[in-house]
């Protein structure tokens, strides 16, 4: 296990030195400039042991002596604080402008990721990796380059400084430190095993607030709030429990290397009185040399609570990495053709397709469509409807067989291409925060009003828009917060209307708008899938009586085919689901 998180962290720790890399000027120029704050603060102690020898004795005092050790210690406070300065800009710099980075190509991983990984992970999970990891991820970043490159300069410049005084007492020094190195490594390896915890049950905890907000309806509607309320404290139980765990070993680090660092100025205190007394040190060195032992032991305190801090970080980017080094969605070939003048002939061969490799859903799936035809799909809960839209549109690539369109494999043109000859409206409403006006246009953003205002018309939305506080520039909140559930579809509609694809898929696509209004669209669907490739999902069969073709769909196979009339005829399965929505 101990070996396992150890390889963890030093692959994490290669990937943050290669998104380092890039800002190698500001990681040099930031090195300068700490190891000038340092020398610079070092010199101060040395500065200081001059100063008290100035003291001769009780009223012998070289008042001049003293003037300029003060005026040479004016200029090299002076120095520190423009070296310190300029050495914060740089890590600033380098932290967020690496953290602009990965949070760039988290993002972009997003719109890139097959869909299967987006079922499978809650959203609020995805959100926490992009946004609360990142952000803990920069907090231990920014330490560990503010006060990493100093400390460790730190204890390197005090040894050189203190062998320069008397190499004996810093003999002592050195002796004594392995004991801080010990604790220290000690308490780091049981901080980052807790902080991991935490940030994968921070995860946890938002993906479930997530869902809750998204939900709370539902979860009021079937009186879920007791299980809901539960289950939330379970989790947060846990986060309690590994954050606490991470806070007590992240915090026994400071007072545990405090302790050791009091034994090396003890150290140096006794050691360095009795070289005093015999006369192998001034006094004004003894100072110094004090000065030195604090200055040696001050870094391992604030190097203790750094490595704290960079477990927690690299915990937080390990999550962040795994997102980013997800398997993408299958590339496009390098000769990847653009659909152009596409009719609406769609062939499908041979297709099968399942979303477990152990449940088998599609097989063995053949369907040839002629430019025009309206295909409708219907069938029972779970029977691989909507799954066929799914494979049509390339959101999922088959496992077998193949779906062409004017007999190119979908799999050889772009997907961009491929989806803009779809037009889709779903049961699943998609409206974005933004005007009214935006979503419609978010299809065809060069349209003009004439055009949005007839598209509206034929959907019949044009009415509750004007109805709306500023008609089309009415803002809505994400998902059309502040719209009914039929007014949402009917704005899907109207961008629909407003494309005129060449190819249209209707997934339940008025299963939320009330009878009256539905009659009113579908004689408008019937006028613009005039011509057009239409595929229908539908489980009122009484909306799809009109189609070329109906697709009867049973367990991922097509068991029946034909028009309306035959079907009936036929007094087989289609027979049995029309006529049960018939019966008294």
């Amino acid at each position: 296990m101990r070996k396992k998180i150890r390889s963890e962290q030093s692959e994490t720790l290669k990937k943050v030195l290669r998104y380092l890399k890039r800002y190698w000027f500001f990681l040099a120029l930031s090195f300068g400039l700490a190891a000038i704050t340092v020398a610079s603060t070092l010199y101060i102690p040395l500065l200081t042991g001059d100063a008290v020898d100035c003291v001769i004795g009780k009223g012998q005092v070289d008042f001049t002596g003293i003037f300029a050790v003060l005026e040479r210690m004016v200029m090299v406070i002076g120095v520190t604080a423009v070296a310190q300065w300029g050495m914060n800009i740089c890590n600033n710099k380098m932290t967020y402008q690496i953290v602009r980075d990965i949070r760039n190509e988290a993002f972009a991983k997003l719109e890139i990721l097959p869909l299967k990984y987006l079922d499978g992970h809650p959203s609020g999970e995805v959100v926490s990796r992009i946004i609360a990891d990142v952000d803990q991820f920069a907090d231990g970043l920014l330490m560990g380059f503010t006060q990493l490159f100093t400390g460790v300069l730190t204890i390197v410049g005090t040894i050189g400084f203190m062998l320069s005084v008397n190499a004996g007492i810093t003999l002592v020094v050195l002796l004594i430190t392995p004991v801080s190195m010990i604790v220290a490594s000690f308490i780091a390896k049981k901080t980052f095993t807790m902080f991991r915890l935490q940030s994968e049950a921070r995860g946890k905890q938002t993906a479930l607030i997530d869902e809750m907000i998204g939900n709370q309806k539902v979860v009021q509607a079937f009186g879920h709030e007791k299980d809901a309320m539960e289950q939330f404290g379970e989790i947060n139980e846990r986060l309690r429990k590994y954050s606490l765990r991470a806070i007590f070993f992240s915090s026994i680090t400071n007072p545990s290397t405090r302790f050791v660092n009091s034994l090396v100025y003890t150290g140096v205190g006794v050691t360095g009185a009795l070289a005093a007394i015999s006369g192998r040190m001034t006094v004004g060195q003894l100072t110094a040399f004090l000065n030195y032992a604090n200055q040696y032991t001050k870094p391992f305190n604030e190097i203790s609570g750094v490595v704290t801090e960079l477990q927690n970080a690299i915990a937080c980017a390990g999550r962040v990495f795994e997102l980013i080094e997800e398997e993408p969605q299958v590339p496009e070939p390098a000769d990847a053709t653009a659909l152009t003048d596409v009719e609406g002939r769609v062939d499908l061969e041979h297709v099968a397709f399942s979303y477990r490799p152990d449940q088998k859903l599609i097989e063995d799936l053949n369907l040839a469509v002629k430019p025009g035809e309206r295909v409708a799909i219907v069938g029972p809960t779970g029977c691989g409807k909507t799954t066929v839209i799914n494979l049509l549109m390339r959101f999922y690539d088959v496992d077998a067989g193949s779906i062409s369109v004017e007999g190119d494999d979908i799999r050889q043109v772009t997907r961009k291409s491929l989806r803009s000859s779809y037009g889709m409206v779903l049961q699943d409403t998609w409206l974005r925060s933004g005007t009214v006006r935006e979503n419609i246009l978010i299809g065809k953003p060069d349209a003009t009003e004439e055009e949005m205002i007839e598209a509206a018309k034929s959907s019949h939305a044009h009415s509750f828009i004007k109805r709306l506080p500023k008609g089309y520039d009415t803002v809505i909140g994400e998902d059309g917060g502040g719209l009914s559930q039929g007014q949402k579809q009917l704005l899907c509609i109207t961008r629909l209307m407003l494309c005129r694809p060449p190819m249209l898929i209707l997934d339940e696509a008025t299963s939320s708008i009330d009878t009256r209004t539905e009659m009113k669209i579908q004689n408008a669907f019937a006028r613009l899938m005039e011509g057009h490739t239409s595929f229908i999902v539908a489980h009122r069969l009484s909306t799809i009586r009109e189609a070329d073709v109906i697709l009867v769909m049973k367990d991922g196979h097509i068991i029946e085919q034909g028009n309306h009339e035959s079907l009936l005829a036929k007094k087989r399965f289609y027979a049995k689901l029309y006529n049960s929505q018939f019966k008294d």
